[in-house]
């Protein structure tokens, strides 16, 4: 399927960063977008608002709703979702992108950072899954696909950010019981990762600064991944624990510099990844 002509994809966190990539790179194959985040008023840090996003998602050839998700309430998912059947009629594509990250230790970690991270990674992953399901159900080609890693059980991953990891690894989970429970209905459900840090605010702000974002990719490389994913058969293609760089030289990429920030810079492995 190379065409997203009226296929609905509902994207969380996707006013900005690799969210707002997918929903663009979708919405140039035609698709309806559900901008499903809670950023209504413009941040000092961060760039970008439900509204300003769908408007590029508009520029780029798709339709766009905005609407105001809290990840943490079931009550706005369930109205965002409702709304989203209300405008387009479907649900095809749920895209669970919204993650929360801290990587303090344990002793350092308060409790409110980790409950927020783990509400939003891991419950709420798998309660817009759940919301999702029953009009997932009635598309000819379904696809759930969660920013989650692979699963490296190495001690150094765990005794570095304890919280963090658990967060992460619990949307792992999601991935990996869903695509068992959903294969029956032809729903796919996959995960994806990026091999190397991707420039965006979390990287700016909580990793490492703009000498971090120097030695990333952009957003677009994990958009063109998710994109060569979400146009497979769901009926053949889930569980899978995908690396975007692994899918596009697949796919024939070969030229990864065009995703460089400065390809003059040796690029940063990401977290998880080998």
């Amino acid at each position: 399927m190379e065409s997203m002509k009226n296929i609905t994809a509902f994207i969380t966190g996707s006013s900005r960063g690799i969210g707002k990539a997918i929903a663009l790179k979708l919405a140039e194959q035609g698709a309806n977008i559900v901008v499903a985040a809670k950023t209504v008023e413009p941040h000092p840090k961060l760039e970008g608002t439900i509204y300003t996003a769908a408007k590029d998602i508009v520029k780029a050839g798709g339709q766009a709703l905005p609407v105001v998700v809290d990840i943490r309430s079931e009550d706005t998912i369930q109205a965002a979702v409702n709304q989203a059947v209300d405008t387009f009629g479907c649900i095809d594509i749920l895209i669970n992108n919204a993650s929360a990250i801290n990587l303090s230790n344990t002793e350092s970690l308060n409790m409110k950072r980790y409950d927020l991270m783990h509400d939003i990674n891991v419950r709420g992953t798998f309660l817009t899954s759940k919301l999702c399901i029953p009009w997932l159900k009635k598309s000819q080609n379904a696809h759930i696909l969660t920013l989650s890693p692979p699963l490296n059980l190495k001690p150094e991953w765990f005794g570095a950010h304890l919280a963090y990891t658990m967060s992460k690894y619990g949307m792992r989970m999601t991935v990996l019981g869903l695509a068992e429970e959903l294969k029956k209905y032809n729903i796919a459900v996959n995960a994806l990762w990026p091999q190397t840090a991707i420039a965006t605010a979390a990287v700016r702000n909580v990793l490492g600064g703009e000498e971090l974002i120097k030695c990333s990719r952009s957003t677009q490389v994990m958009a063109d991944a998710a994109y060569e994913i979400l146009k497979k058969d769901s009926s053949e293609y889930t569980g899978q624990f995908c690396i975007d760089e692994e899918v596009l030289r697949e796919a024939g990429v070969t030229d990864f510099d065009q995703y460089a920030v400065d390809p003059s810079k040796k690029l940063f492995k990401d977290l998880f990844v080998e």
